[in-house]
Protein backbone atom coordinates (compact mmCIF):
# COMPACT_ATOMS: atom_id res chain seq x y z
CA UNK A 1 0.00 0.00 0.00
CA UNK A 2 1.63 3.65 -1.05
CA UNK A 3 1.10 6.45 1.02
CA UNK A 4 1.31 9.96 -0.32
CA UNK A 5 1.27 11.31 3.20
CA UNK A 6 2.98 10.22 6.48
CA UNK A 7 4.65 11.16 9.62
CA UNK A 8 7.66 9.63 10.61
CA UNK A 9 8.95 9.68 14.25
CA UNK A 10 7.54 13.44 14.90
CA UNK A 11 7.46 15.64 18.08
CA UNK A 12 4.69 17.89 17.97
CA UNK A 13 5.38 20.80 20.29
CA UNK A 14 3.27 24.23 21.66
CA UNK A 15 6.06 26.15 22.80
CA UNK A 16 7.34 24.33 25.90
CA UNK A 17 4.01 21.98 25.97
CA UNK A 18 4.44 18.40 23.65
CA UNK A 19 1.65 16.75 22.56
CA UNK A 20 2.75 13.84 21.38
CA UNK A 21 6.13 12.63 21.00
CA UNK A 22 7.81 10.14 18.68
CA UNK A 23 4.03 9.69 16.39
CA UNK A 24 4.57 7.93 13.22
CA UNK A 25 1.50 7.14 10.95
CA UNK A 26 1.04 6.76 7.70
CA UNK A 27 -2.26 7.97 5.62
CA UNK A 28 -3.44 5.45 3.24
CA UNK A 29 -3.82 6.49 -0.14
CA UNK A 30 -7.93 6.67 -1.53
CA UNK A 31 -8.86 6.00 2.32
CA UNK A 32 -11.38 7.92 3.76
CA UNK A 33 -9.76 8.20 6.96
CA UNK A 34 -11.09 9.36 10.64
CA UNK A 35 -9.58 10.55 13.66
CA UNK A 36 -11.04 10.14 16.97
CA UNK A 37 -9.94 10.55 20.38
CA UNK A 38 -11.13 12.53 23.50
CA UNK A 39 -11.09 15.85 23.59
CA UNK A 40 -7.04 17.58 23.94
CA UNK A 41 -5.59 14.47 22.42
CA UNK A 42 -3.77 15.64 19.72
CA UNK A 43 -6.27 15.44 16.81
CA UNK A 44 -6.29 18.32 15.50
CA UNK A 45 -2.35 19.29 16.19
CA UNK A 46 -1.32 16.21 14.00
CA UNK A 47 -3.70 17.54 11.48
CA UNK A 48 -2.37 21.32 11.82
CA UNK A 49 1.16 18.86 11.51
CA UNK A 50 0.15 17.16 7.94
CA UNK A 51 -1.17 20.80 6.72
CA UNK A 52 2.12 22.07 7.56
CA UNK A 53 0.70 24.60 10.03
CA UNK A 54 2.96 23.05 12.56
CA UNK A 55 6.29 22.10 11.97
CA UNK A 56 7.34 19.10 13.65
CA UNK A 57 10.12 19.42 16.72
CA UNK A 58 11.86 16.36 15.72
CA UNK A 59 11.22 13.70 12.99
CA UNK A 60 9.41 14.62 9.62
CA UNK A 61 5.82 14.87 8.00
CA UNK A 62 6.19 13.75 4.38
CA UNK A 63 4.42 14.43 1.58
CA UNK A 64 4.86 12.89 -2.08
CA UNK A 65 8.39 11.52 -1.12
CA UNK A 66 9.47 15.13 0.28
CA UNK A 67 9.41 16.88 4.14
CA UNK A 68 6.27 18.75 3.60
CA UNK A 69 8.30 21.83 4.29
CA UNK A 70 10.10 21.59 1.43
CA UNK A 71 7.31 22.66 -0.86
CA UNK A 72 5.87 25.99 -1.76
CA UNK A 73 3.04 27.45 -0.13
CA UNK A 74 0.65 27.50 -3.60
CA UNK A 75 2.06 23.76 -4.24
CA UNK A 76 1.13 22.44 -0.72
CA UNK A 77 -2.14 23.99 -1.68
CA UNK A 78 -2.87 22.34 -4.94
CA UNK A 79 -2.01 19.03 -3.35
CA UNK A 80 -3.63 19.17 0.21
CA UNK A 81 -6.83 21.07 0.88
CA UNK A 82 -8.00 22.36 4.43
CA UNK A 83 -10.94 22.69 6.76
CA UNK A 84 -9.36 24.40 9.89
CA UNK A 85 -11.38 23.66 13.27
CA UNK A 86 -12.12 27.64 13.93
CA UNK A 87 -12.04 29.55 10.41
CA UNK A 88 -12.66 33.35 10.06
CA UNK A 89 -13.82 35.04 6.76
CA UNK A 90 -13.02 38.64 6.22
CA UNK A 91 -15.85 41.00 7.10
CA UNK A 92 -17.78 41.84 4.16
CA UNK A 93 -17.26 38.84 1.89
CA UNK A 94 -20.04 37.23 -0.10
CA UNK A 95 -20.58 33.73 0.10
CA UNK A 96 -19.26 33.29 -4.08
CA UNK A 97 -16.48 35.11 -3.38
CA UNK A 98 -14.89 33.08 -0.19
CA UNK A 99 -15.44 30.25 -2.26
CA UNK A 100 -13.76 31.65 -4.95
CA UNK A 101 -10.66 31.61 -2.58
CA UNK A 102 -10.55 28.50 -2.93
CA UNK A 103 -9.14 28.73 -6.19
CA UNK A 104 -6.24 30.77 -5.32
CA UNK A 105 -3.66 27.75 -5.80
CA UNK A 106 -4.71 27.97 -9.04
CA UNK A 107 -4.12 31.36 -10.11
CA UNK A 108 -1.08 32.77 -11.24
CA UNK A 109 0.16 36.13 -13.10
CA UNK A 110 -0.25 34.58 -15.93
CA UNK A 111 -3.60 32.81 -15.74
CA UNK A 112 -6.61 34.76 -13.92
CA UNK A 113 -10.30 34.10 -13.54
CA UNK A 114 -11.02 31.39 -15.67
CA UNK A 115 -14.05 29.26 -17.06
CA UNK A 116 -12.65 26.47 -15.25
CA UNK A 117 -12.75 28.41 -12.16
CA UNK A 118 -16.15 29.35 -12.47
CA UNK A 119 -17.44 25.62 -13.04
CA UNK A 120 -15.17 24.65 -9.74
CA UNK A 121 -16.78 27.42 -7.61
CA UNK A 122 -21.03 26.34 -8.91
CA UNK A 123 -19.60 22.34 -8.56
CA UNK A 124 -18.86 22.79 -5.03
CA UNK A 125 -21.59 25.14 -3.95
CA UNK A 126 -23.85 23.16 -5.64
CA UNK A 127 -22.37 20.03 -3.64
CA UNK A 128 -22.57 21.82 -0.48
CA UNK A 129 -26.34 23.29 -0.79
CA UNK A 130 -25.35 26.55 -1.00
CA UNK A 131 -26.12 28.12 -4.69
CA UNK A 132 -28.64 30.38 -3.40
CA UNK A 133 -26.77 31.60 -0.43
CA UNK A 134 -24.10 32.88 -3.02
CA UNK A 135 -24.89 36.84 -2.76
CA UNK A 136 -25.25 36.36 0.36
CA UNK A 137 -22.38 38.05 3.16
CA UNK A 138 -20.64 35.46 5.21
CA UNK A 139 -21.19 37.40 8.42
CA UNK A 140 -25.24 37.18 8.48
CA UNK A 141 -25.05 33.11 8.21
CA UNK A 142 -26.03 31.07 10.69
CA UNK A 143 -23.26 28.90 11.87
CA UNK A 144 -24.45 25.71 10.24
CA UNK A 145 -24.69 27.85 7.28
CA UNK A 146 -21.09 29.34 7.85
CA UNK A 147 -19.51 25.54 7.94
CA UNK A 148 -20.59 24.41 4.84
CA UNK A 149 -19.62 27.95 2.73
CA UNK A 150 -16.27 26.93 4.17
CA UNK A 151 -16.68 23.06 3.09
CA UNK A 152 -17.47 24.32 -0.16
CA UNK A 153 -14.39 26.46 -0.26
CA UNK A 154 -12.25 23.35 0.43
CA UNK A 155 -14.41 21.12 -2.60
CA UNK A 156 -13.39 24.09 -5.30
CA UNK A 157 -9.66 23.99 -3.96
CA UNK A 158 -10.13 20.06 -6.31
CA UNK A 159 -6.70 18.95 -4.54
CA UNK A 160 -6.39 15.26 -4.10
CA UNK A 161 -6.40 15.34 -0.23
CA UNK A 162 -8.82 16.68 1.49
CA UNK A 163 -7.94 17.45 5.60
CA UNK A 164 -11.26 18.54 7.35
CA UNK A 165 -11.38 18.73 11.56
CA UNK A 166 -14.56 18.33 12.80
CA UNK A 167 -15.94 19.56 9.11
CA UNK A 168 -20.16 18.88 10.99
CA UNK A 169 -19.83 21.35 13.46
CA UNK A 170 -22.49 23.28 14.11
CA UNK A 171 -24.45 21.28 11.50
CA UNK A 172 -27.78 19.46 12.57
CA UNK A 173 -27.90 15.71 12.03
CA UNK A 174 -29.48 15.78 8.81
CA UNK A 175 -26.53 18.05 7.46
CA UNK A 176 -23.89 16.17 8.97
CA UNK A 177 -25.08 13.25 7.54
CA UNK A 178 -25.26 14.69 4.11
CA UNK A 179 -22.03 16.04 4.39
CA UNK A 180 -20.34 12.55 4.96
CA UNK A 181 -22.05 10.88 2.37
CA UNK A 182 -20.56 14.00 0.27
CA UNK A 183 -16.98 13.22 1.71
CA UNK A 184 -17.78 9.47 0.84
CA UNK A 185 -18.87 10.31 -2.77
CA UNK A 186 -15.43 12.24 -3.32
CA UNK A 187 -13.59 9.58 -1.43
CA UNK A 188 -15.54 6.75 -3.84
CA UNK A 189 -14.07 9.56 -6.69
CA UNK A 190 -10.78 8.96 -5.79
CA UNK A 191 -9.63 11.83 -3.45
CA UNK A 192 -8.10 11.10 -0.30
CA UNK A 193 -10.03 11.86 3.16
CA UNK A 194 -8.57 12.59 6.04
CA UNK A 195 -11.35 13.98 8.82
CA UNK A 196 -11.03 14.27 12.70
CA UNK A 197 -14.55 13.71 14.13
CA UNK A 198 -16.46 13.53 17.37
CA UNK A 199 -19.09 11.06 16.69
CA UNK A 200 -17.77 7.58 16.89
CA UNK A 201 -20.79 6.02 15.22
CA UNK A 202 -19.87 8.28 12.23
CA UNK A 203 -16.53 7.40 11.92
CA UNK A 204 -17.45 3.63 12.46
CA UNK A 205 -20.13 4.29 9.09
CA UNK A 206 -17.95 6.24 6.63
CA UNK A 207 -14.72 5.53 7.73
CA UNK A 208 -12.47 3.31 5.39
CA UNK A 209 -9.76 3.15 8.08
CA UNK A 210 -9.82 4.70 11.83
CA UNK A 211 -7.36 6.05 13.79
CA UNK A 212 -7.70 5.92 17.50
CA UNK A 213 -5.96 8.37 19.66
CA UNK A 214 -5.75 9.54 23.39
CA UNK A 215 -3.00 11.59 25.16
CA UNK A 216 -0.94 12.05 21.82
CA UNK A 217 -0.37 8.56 21.39
CA UNK A 218 -2.02 6.31 18.43
CA UNK A 219 -3.86 3.10 20.57
CA UNK A 220 -5.37 1.65 17.42
CA UNK A 221 -5.74 1.93 13.66
CA UNK A 222 -7.41 0.03 10.72
CA UNK A 223 -10.49 -1.10 9.56
CA UNK A 224 -13.53 0.26 12.28
CA UNK A 225 -14.57 -3.25 12.31
CA UNK A 226 -11.53 -4.76 13.44
CA UNK A 227 -10.29 -2.07 15.89
CA UNK A 228 -13.79 -1.09 17.24
CA UNK A 229 -14.07 -2.50 20.44
CA UNK A 230 -15.90 -2.73 23.91
CA UNK A 231 -12.30 -2.67 25.47
CA UNK A 232 -11.15 -0.05 22.50
CA UNK A 233 -13.87 2.44 23.44
CA UNK A 234 -13.26 2.01 27.41
CA UNK A 235 -9.57 2.52 27.08
CA UNK A 236 -9.78 5.41 24.82
CA UNK A 237 -12.88 7.23 25.67
CA UNK A 238 -13.17 6.06 29.27
CA UNK A 239 -16.92 5.06 28.69
CA UNK A 240 -18.59 1.39 29.14
CA UNK A 241 -20.67 0.26 26.51
CA UNK A 242 -21.53 -2.21 23.96
CA UNK A 243 -20.76 -2.87 20.58
CA UNK A 244 -23.17 -4.53 18.24
CA UNK A 245 -23.96 -4.83 14.47
CA UNK A 246 -25.62 -1.49 12.55
CA UNK A 247 -28.37 -2.68 11.19
CA UNK A 248 -27.94 -0.30 7.79
CA UNK A 249 -23.85 -0.49 7.22
CA UNK A 250 -23.21 -3.68 9.33
CA UNK A 251 -20.24 -1.36 11.04
CA UNK A 252 -19.62 -1.31 14.71
CA UNK A 253 -22.60 0.25 16.61
CA UNK A 254 -21.61 1.94 20.21
CA UNK A 255 -24.01 1.97 22.74
CA UNK A 256 -23.06 3.72 25.83
CA UNK A 257 -24.34 2.06 29.20
CA UNK A 258 -24.60 5.07 31.46
CA UNK A 259 -25.88 5.06 34.43
CA UNK A 260 -29.34 6.31 33.79
CA UNK A 261 -31.15 3.22 32.05
CA UNK A 262 -34.52 2.20 32.27
CA UNK A 263 -35.13 -1.49 33.91
CA UNK A 264 -35.33 -3.74 31.20
CA UNK A 265 -39.43 -4.47 30.45
CA UNK A 266 -38.97 -8.10 31.47
CA UNK A 267 -37.34 -6.93 34.88
CA UNK A 268 -40.00 -4.62 35.42
CA UNK A 269 -42.42 -7.48 35.16
CA UNK A 270 -41.08 -10.10 37.31
CA UNK A 271 -40.90 -6.92 39.81
CA UNK A 272 -44.20 -6.24 39.77
CA UNK A 273 -46.69 -6.75 42.94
Amino acid sequence: MTHRLHASSVTLRYDERTISSDLTIAIPDGSFTVIVGPNACGKSTLLRAMARLLAPSTGEMILDGRSIGAFATREIARRLGLLPQSATAPSGITVADLVGRGRYPHQSFFRQWSKADEAAVMAAMQATRITDLSDRLVDELSGGQRQRVWVAMVLAQETPILLLDEPTTFLDIAHQIELLELLADLNAEGRTVVAVLHDLNHACRYASHLVAMRDGAILAEGRPAEVVTEALVEAVFGLPCIVIDDPVSHTPLIVPLGRHRPAHPRQERISAP
